[in-house]
């Protein structure tokens, strides 16, 4: 058991610190040059669609509106995304992706989409079952320690 242990133990961590980086390097193209890979999830939480308060955003990406607002303000001067007021509350303010956001979500977008099937091709129908079981188990855990 401890050797199983310590294996999940080294996978876990390798595999975290090795997607951060890679995926800073797979997203971060010429194109986008301009944007950090925390901004790349900023774009990812708000989304391609009709505009999102920066509360949803904030718990999306489970840090505080303050946080937020200091990114947000870098993409909107970096015009990808544009920010508006409700027209149902003139109080809350919406974020929206612009064209050159939607073209970063869909760049983002696409990187998970390669990950993910480089894993569902190398997995048979039996198997499949067990990873899902898994990566929920790994949910829950990240879950809990963050209090989200």
């Amino acid at each position: 058991m401890e050797s199983a242990y310590k294996k999940i133990n080294y996978i876990l961590v390798n595999l975290v610190n090795e997607i951060w980086e890679l995926e800073g390097k797979a997203i971060i193209t010429e194109e986008f040059k301009d944007l950090t890979n925390n901004d790349m999830h900023v774009i990812e939480a708000v989304g391609p669609g009709d505009g999102i308060n920066m509360s949803s955003i904030a718990k999306k990406l489970n840090i505080t509106v303050g946080s937020l607002t200091t990114s947000m303000n870098h993409l909107v001067k970096k015009n990808y995304v544009s920010r508006s007021r409700s027209e149902e509350d003139r109080r809350v303010v919406l974020v929206k992706l612009t064209e050159k956001g939607i073209a970063a979500y869909h760049h983002h977008e696409d990187y998970h989409r390669q990950m993910a099937e480089a894993v569902l091709k190398r997995l048979d129908e039996t198997e499949l079952p067990v990873l899902l079981k898994t990566l929920d188990a790994l949910d829950e855990f990240f879950k809990g320690y963050s209090g989200a």
